[in-house]
């Protein structure tokens, strides 16, 4: 029976991993029975994907603080005050009615303690599911940044929503339905895969992400708007993992940067200043918190 073979594209859409990873491991003898036709790598279509030697980094203070206050869940700690802090703020931006005191209070208790007023049930939920968001950025700091990981996140978000409800909704899965933000048109539907996949491609291309490589992917992350709605809460936790991946001090964007955020998103392409001294600043209040617990950075 002869071989059938795939080739270097369908292998990389295959296991998720770039273009360019794929002609490395072709042309290093990785890949089982792959072979050179002209200047085309075929690869067998049974081929499995080379396992990566592990290559552990030191990894930051903070981020050693983060798993171990987690794993022991430490009350009173920076990991504490990350979740709801990040919870908050993250969630206030896109309309939670939640308090900052309303969502400690879920976090610490894991009960509900509202007295008389009424609050939305998809609030409740999401704060949950941001805590869970959060955990899952420290768990796996240290990955490649991928679309399954992206897709995770926004599974995560919307689980149990009345969102998830609905049967054009796509929790996990990028949008079904076009959509804007801001009033400015975003990724068609049908185009968003693709978007996605070159805008990461490029992004893990770079060998050392700078602060600013970060706050460029978020911008594309938002303005490709790859999901029907999250967006803003999944590409705040994205950017707080890269800035943890690639030993940056990470950021909250607070109730007060709300308006600069925008501002610097919509502006990016012509005034980069705008988003890059909010986040700055948004740093240097993290920064402030980090000292606080005397956590080095």
């Amino acid at each position: 029976m002869s071989t059938k073979y795939i080739s270097v594209s369908e292998f990389a859409f295959l296991h998720d991993i770039s273009e360019r990873t794929v002609r490395n491991y072709c042309s290093l003898g990785k890949i089982e029975g792959v072979c050179l036709v002209g200047k085309t790598w075929n690869i067998p279509e049974n081929a499995q994907l080379p396992s990566r030697k592990s290559r552990r980094k030191k990894i930051s203070p903070l981020l050693q603080a983060l798993r171990e206050q987690k794993e022991l869940k430490m009350k009173g700690g920076i990991y504490h005050r990350t979740q709801i802090d990040l919870t908050y703020n993250s969630n206030h931006i896109e309309g939670s009615r939640l308090t900052h005191d309303q969502t400690r209070y879920i976090f610490e208790t894991n009960t509900i303690g509202v007295e008389g007023e009424s609050v939305r049930v998809d609030d409740i939920i999401e704060t949950v599911n941001h805590f869970r968001c959060i955990d899952l950025v420290i768990d796996r700091a240290e990955e490649e940044l991928t679309e399954s990981l992206v897709k995770e996140l926004h599974r995560i978000l919307k689980s149990g929503t009345s969102d998830s409800r609905k049967e054009w909704f796509a929790v996990g899965e990028y949008k079904r339905i076009p959509n804007e933000v801001g009033g400015s048109e975003t990724t068609a539907p049908e185009r968003v895969h693709k978007d996605m996949k070159a805008l990461l491609s490029e992004y893990n291309a770079k060998k050392k992400k700078t602060f600013e490589d970060i706050v460029d992917l978020h911008q594309r992350f938002e303005a490709i708007h790859p999901f029907q709605d999250g967006n803003g809460r999944v590409g705040r936790l994205v950017m707080f993992k890269e800035c943890l991946t690639n030993g940056e001090v990470p950021f909250i964007i607070t109730d007060d940067l709300k308006m600069f955020y925008y501002r610097g998103l919509k502006h990016w392409n012509s005034i980069r200043g705008y988003l890059m001294d909010t986040c700055l600043t948004a740093q240097d209040n993290y920064k402030a918190m980090l000292d606080y617990f005397k956590i080095k950075y």
